[in-house]
């Protein structure tokens, strides 16, 4: 009987050192289960053939030279010949394992339920030195975000019948070539029922100064390109009606979604208007209302508010009701479940979008902030989908919880666009609750949580997002529907 893990190395040219680091790791893990198949993709330097002629020499290690450089994609295929393991293990020339880590993936896999067809482990950013410039924890498996960032990186362990089915790594995706057999092995794991699972231990050592190819300078455009286009054609084989755009950071990706025609939506605005006891002629929700055109085809746009409101409160609704504006006098006790009740009951739709008041749209930044919210919403499997909430200098407020925190870091409080290690703030991700202060949900999945929503903006929003991750929907949030608070608001209590 055969290993049941099987490494594999394309090898072309890397730092000497680098990979004597990266051999040194390999040798040393305990478990003996595990072959390793390097193929060497015409490398030059001497230094680095005379390695790979002394590693050659350990019982469980495979060699391969090629005589010419023809791509990493072409040199994985070569490893993936020779393997004999059950799972294929992915290490790049420059980094390293670290130790133990082999036999802690195998229990994992012995330990789980269904059977896996992909595991990723959590991994630590060194330099050249080998020391740790930047912890990378990850969250658990979020198929949303992986079509946004190739974030589940390295350690990477496929079933090696599921890599053969899908045909291996692809031509023409070299620099992605990971990230395009991923999204293939995923979409097989979700037919068949198996697992994806992540591994929260740092189990991997990734160089973030190399010779890679999806880190040199002069390929990282051709290969975030291929990133695009994998993550494009994987749209395409789901029925996902959306086209994917670069990001705004190198290596991560937009999809623009198209909103489904004949779709409708009501954005629901909750306030009691209650005004400010120094301007009593104006009301928080005036500055929303004002920010936001009603115009949107298969729309409804709503200021919802308790029916006994004094009338000249009422009154400073005129101009926003000329504009568009539908009013919903809320009869009975007066909530946000409630107020969102009655507006679906007097405007029905598909969608309902939530929105506080004191909060204003920024189409300036994020135009289609709408339709994106729609169409996370709408995406199959979807609960809530959520936006980014910030203050007018742009320091973040809201931008998804999650239950528990993996991150190293908070979202709350840093500037929104940052760039943090996970690329939280700049990509589509699934997490674990949204704040219904900034939020889209559909008809459907509302009535399946309404019996556990309560309170307001943030807490209906968890709430909401608890009762749907409990029945398996998955929770949204998006970077691309952006509200700026622009009078003091509590998300805990009505507008």
């Amino acid at each position: 009987m055969g290993p049941r893990l099987s490494i594999v190395t394309p090898v072309f040219d890397p730092p000497p050192a680098a990979l004597r680091s990266c051999i040194n790791s390999v040798l040393g893990q305990a478990h003996a289960d595990w072959e390793w198949i390097l193929v060497d993709d015409g490398s030059r330097s001497p230094e680095v053939l005379s390695i790979l002629d002394e590693v050659g020499r350990h019982p469980r290690v495979t060699v391969v030279l090629r005589s010419e450089n023809r791509g990493i994609v072409a040199a994985s295929n070569d490893a993936l010949e020779r393997l004999t393991g059950e799972f294929v293990v992915l290490l790049d020339h420059d980094d390293a394992l670290e130790p133990g880590i082999l036999a802690t993936v195998l229990t994992a896999l012995d330990e789980a339920i269904t059977p896996v067809d992909y595991l990723y482990t959590d991994e630590a950013h060194v330099d050249l030195a080998g020391r740790v410039t930047v912890p990378f924890p990850k969250p658990p498996w979020s198929p949303e975000r992986f079509r946004s960032s190739m974030y589940t990186c390295h350690l990477s362990v496929l079933r090696r019948d599921a890599v053969v089915e899908v045909g291996g790594f692809r031509a023409g995706f070299d620099g992605s070539q990971d990230h395009d057999l991923v999204l293939r092995v995923t979409e097989r794991a979700a037919a068949r029922g198996h697992a994806v699972v992540h591994l929260p231990v740092m189990g991997y050592q990734w160089r973030t100064v190399t010779t890679s190819v999806s880190r040199s300078t002069h390929t990282v455009g051709r290969a975030v390109e291929s990133g695009r286009l994998a993550v494009q054609e994987q749209c395409d084989r789901l029925g996902i009606d959306a086209t994917v755009e670069h990001g705004p950071l190198e290596g991560t990706y937009r999809l623009r979604r198209v909103r489904a025609s004949g779709t409708t939506a009501c954005v629901v605005v909750a306030s009691e208007l209650r005004p400010p006891r120094q301007r009593p002629n104006t009301l928080r929700a005036l500055s929303t209302l004002n920010s936001i055109a009603p115009v949107e085809v298969d729309t409804n746009f709503v200021i919802a508010y308790p029916a006994d409101a004094p009338a000249d409160l009422v009154d400073l609704l005129d101009d926003a009701i000329r504009r568009g504006w539908r009013l919903v006098p809320v009869v009975g006790g007066f909530g946000l479940a409630d107020a969102i009740d009655q507006s679906l009951t007097a405007y029905p739709a598909d969608v309902l979008v939530s929105v506080a008041p004191g909060i204003v749209a920024r189409p300036d930044l994020t135009p289609d902030w709408l339709d994106s919210l729609v169409g996370l919403a709408t995406s199959k499997g979807a609960g809530v989908a959520g936006g980014l909430l910030c203050d007018p200098d742009g320091t973040v407020i809201h931008a998804g919880w999650e239950l528990p925190d993996y991150r190293s870091y908070p979202l709350e409080g840093r500037q929104a666009g940052d760039a943090t290690v996970g690329h939280d703030l700049l990509i589509e991700r699934e997490t674990s609750q949204v704040s219904l202060a900034l939020a889209a949900v559909t008809r459907r999945q509302w009535e399946e949580a309404r019996p556990s929503v309560r309170g307001w903006w943030h807490e209906a929003g968890a709430t909401t997002s608890g009762a749907l991750s409990y029945v398996g929907a998955r929770n949204l949030w998006t970077p691309y529907a952006r509200f700026d608070r622009c009078a003091p608001v509590s998300f805990e209590l009505p507008g």
